[in-house]
């Protein structure tokens, strides 16, 4: 099939990115990538009579390292971040989520803000955000704001971004040493999305005790969703994968609104995410105490 007609637009700044968008309003899609955008579009799941291209737009794309953070533009492609030895050092959590998107393919063209702003409840880049509690950077007509990642996302395929405001940026914090990151996720196929996901993230203090903990889970609601009791039961502990089960089992427990389609029930959803939680907790575990 083939797309309901649209106009197409160009723009070359981010100022007049956002003036088009409020001019247009809700007739209006930014296309970044397009990995997702343009398959819904072609199957009329979508249609919108306006299309505003990034592809031009100035300062947009790239990678930095400043003051503790990682700042990643817009529409740095995913095959940028993965050729990265910046995010690889600084940013190792995404770095390995990365080649979990799709196939190269995709990711030689599809963005990190695409993949942020389209906020797809099984995808990898909004699980990492809010694990690594990333800073959202947007810009409006109104001016810019910077929109914590647990306050990013809203629900299935949706953002807390406003029709005129376009997704600039993402503020990676980079974590002290000793620290471990993992990122574990079961799909039917490679490339396929996951039908459920984890990614986990571990700081150590001088004592050598848990002093930061981040676990989240994918593909198990409507958004990626931290697992805050079991983070809190982990902080002052050693490390060890031994309760590696007993956490995952509580990373999972809270959930009250896992999917059930085709591809399996929510029971067994939640089951499969656990054993992904257990899973990436261990290699993270490993790899901080070995750090």
């Amino acid at each position: 099939m083939k797309p309901a007609a649209f106009e197409y637009h160009a723009p070359v700044d981010p100022e007049e990115t956002v003036a088009l968008l409020a001019r247009l309003g809700d007739e209006a899609k930014v296309l970044a990538g397009g990995q997702s955008l343009v398959p819904m579009l072609a199957l009329r799941l979508a249609a919108f009579g306006h299309l505003v291209d990034l592809r031009r737009v100035k300062g947009l794309p790239g990678i930095e390292h400043r003051g503790g953070v990682v700042r990643i533009g817009a529409t740095t492609t995913q095959a940028a971040v993965e050729r990265s030895d910046v995010v690889r050092d600084a940013a190792p959590l995404l770095a390995r989520a990365t080649p979990l998107i799709g196939h190269f393919q995709i990711r030689s063209r599809g963005t990190v803000g695409g993949s942020l702003a389209h906020a797809d409840a099984a995808a990898e880049y909004p699980a990492v955000a809010l694990t690594l509690d990333a800073r959202l950077e947007t810009l409006s007509p109104r001016g810019r704001r910077t929109v914590p990642a647990d306050r990013f996302f809203t629900g299935t395929w949706s953002t807390d971004l406003a029709e005129d405001e376009l997704l600039t940026a993402v503020a990676l914090p980079v974590w002290h040493r000793p620290r471990g990151f993992a990122v574990a996720e079961f799909a039917r196929r490679s490339g396929d999305f996951a039908l459920a996901g984890a990614t986990v993230a571990v700081g150590l203090g001088p004592d050598r005790r848990i002093d930061r903990c981040a676990i989240a889970v994918f593909g198990l609601g409507p958004v990626p969703c931290r697992a805050r009791a079991a983070e809190r039961e982990l902080i002052g502990r050693e490390p060890t994968t031994e309760a590696a089960g007993d956490i995952a089992d509580l990373a999972v427990s809270g959930l009250d609104s896992v999917p059930a389609d085709l591809h399996g029930s929510a029971g067994y959803r939640k089951r499969v995410g656990a054993a992904m939680v257990a899973r990436a907790w261990r290699h993270a575990v490993r790899e901080a105490v070995h750090d």
